[in-house]
């Protein structure tokens, strides 16, 4: 993840015939495979998503992690991609991906602290569109999970409208969303009585979430172990909150 991402969760994007359970999304994809130009997106769509009613324990999930050069897609570029396959029982490591990018707008120096890549890293580094099979195919017949979508979804987006001409939509999960509706639902008197004593409400930040779930503290602003790190605290929600039973439509966005 790049910098310090917002506690507040971004309003749900809407793609596609709103549901009971969001956005249509079977539909988008169908419509997508056959109206999309570039043949990579054609094939991406063409695998499908999964229905709004499936358990959970039956979903493959990739998670997913960006690093870029600012907090805004329509300035910044992402130099970093990281990809964490796994279900709610296992997490296929070997199967990780992690690319290094050269971004199309200039490397912020200011950024630089955060994710520790420099100019000279990106020298070598290929464009997305020289990843971007590799990409789509990681991610195709799959459920991405993501802490935040505030950075992943819009920054994908941009990219590879850039590159294509045609944006790139898909479901996910924002385990920080999740985290979010906790606080709304179950904690409002306390957060209420916090503030009225002067304490910080609890924060919602990939480090926090997972601490509450007693869970291990990575590096922070790499986005292979954040990847990594957001699987892991997806797998931690369901068993405590949720349960293998759980329809992927209370969880998607």
């Amino acid at each position: 993840m790049t910098q310090k991402k917002p506690d507040k969760p971004q309003p749900k994007a809407d793609p596609g015939t709103s549901q009971p359970n969001g956005p249509d999304w079977q539909a988008y994809f169908k419509n997508r495979a056959e109206s999309a130009k570039d043949p990579r997106l054609k094939k991406f769509y063409a695998c499908g998503t999964f229905a709004a009613d499936t358990p959970v324990s039956e979903l493959p999930f990739v998670a997913l992690d960006l690093e870029t050069t600012g907090l805004d897609a329509q300035k910044h570029g992402i130099v970093s991609i990281g990809l964490v396959p796994f279900s709610i029982r296992r997490i296929r490591c070997a199967h990780s991906r992690y690319w290094v990018l050269r971004p199309r707008r200039e490397l912020d120096q200011g950024s630089v602290p955060f994710h520790h890549i420099t100019h000279s890293d990106l020298l070598e580094a290929p464009d997305l569109n020289e990843i971007l099979d590799e990409l789509l195919a990681a991610l195709a017949g799959r459920v991405v999970v993501v802490h935040y979508r505030g950075i992943e979804r819009p920054f994908l987006r941009r990219a590879v409208r850039d590159r294509l001409g045609e944006p790139l939509e898909f479901p996910l999960i924002d385990t920080m969303e999740l985290e979010a509706r906790v606080y709304r639902r179950r904690h409002w008197a306390r957060r209420f009585l916090a503030g009225l004593v002067g304490r910080k409400p609890q924060s919602i930040r990939l480090a926090q979430s997972r601490s509450r779930y007693k869970l291990p503290q990575y590096g922070a602003h790499h986005a292979l172990t954040d990847a990594l790190a957001t699987a892991e605290l997806l797998q931690a929600q369901i068993a405590w909150r949720y349960g293998p039973d759980t329809p992927l439509g209370e969880l998607w966005c």
